[in-house]
């Protein structure tokens, strides 16, 4: 099967429509490129759930804030493509800005629930409206069946589907488990910023993630065996943003003991910022 690169709205239309009206099924997994195994693997299940895919490459601008470094963002179009075309992808949308956001652009999604949790949008306000605006417009000019997100970017992921959800978008939201090294971390296209003894020391926040999580199924309080987290990584040279753990589908602070959780972790790693995420 050979790989079809598409860059304008109207040519992504004209191809999701012929697989329509031949009867099938489409899946979009949305991407800012860089793309690494974790991505593979949201292909991978794409095709699981639908008879074509189409992958979008898109460094999204409305999702970096002013003190966010835009061009710093890692980009490698032939690389990707090569991935792509070895997992037998047959679409790839890869507009520009403008494409996006015509010189008159003037609407945005803006997002509350799971987006409001103090969690990534506490350090990112403009995060969630930037990512919900995109998403729901690749939805929408794809046309697809069903879209796929990794769980590592978790607080996005509950927005997504909340936004899907509250806006009656015809689309279902599928989560897909984190793809880790053989050492824990999660595979992130930020990883590529790390030193070499920085990718050893970042295996620490799964680690400690998961005493945490221990801890909490042997009885502790979810505080205190976060507290315990955020303090053995700050000991570790980790400078913590935030180690919680919250009501895995609102994101909520848990109010009850038998809510499911989800502990939730950020911090910096010299000059690169880490998240991570697992079920209780």
């Amino acid at each position: 099967m050979k790989l079809k690169i598409v860059r304008t709205i109207e040519n992504l239309r004209e191809e999701t429509s012929l697989w329509r009206r031949e009867g099938l099924t489409c899946a979009i997994v949305p991407t800012m490129g860089a793309l690494h195994e974790g991505h593979l693997q949201l292909v991978r299940r794409a095709l699981e759930h639908a008879d074509k895919v189409v992958v979008s490459i898109f460094v999204n601008p409305k999702q970096f804030g002013v003190t966010e470094d835009l061009s710093r963002y890692p980009r490698d179009e032939d690389k990707d493509v090569a991935l792509l075309a070895q997992e037998n992808v047959p679409l790839v949308f890869m507009p520009n800005a403008q494409q996006i956001y015509p010189a008159e652009f003037a609407t945005s999604v803006q997002v509350s629930g799971p987006a409001k949790a103090g969690l990534e949008d506490k350090f990112r306000p403009q995060f969630f409206d930037g990512v919900a605006t995109v998403v729901a417009k690749l939805f929408i000019q794809s046309g697809a069946d069903c879209a796929l997100f990794g769980e590592k970017d978790y607080q996005q992921l509950q927005v997504i589907k909340r936004m899907a959800k509250d806006l009656d978008l015809p689309i279902k939201v599928i989560g897909v488990a984190t793809e880790r090294e053989a050492s824990g971390l999660a595979l992130s296209s930020r990883n590529r910023y790390l030193t070499k003894s920085e990718l050893q020391q970042a295996t620490g926040i799964y680690k400690n993630l998961q005493q945490a999580a221990e801890k909490i199924r042997g009885g502790s309080k979810a505080q205190s065996a976060t507290r315990a987290a955020a303090r053995s990584l700050t000991t570790l040279g980790f400078k913590v943003d935030y180690v919680t753990a919250r009501n895995a589908s609102t994101l909520a602070v848990p109010q009850t003991e038998d809510e499911p959780l989800r502990l939730l972790a950020a911090a910096w790693l010299g000059k690169t910022r880490l998240i991570d995420n697992i079920a209780v």
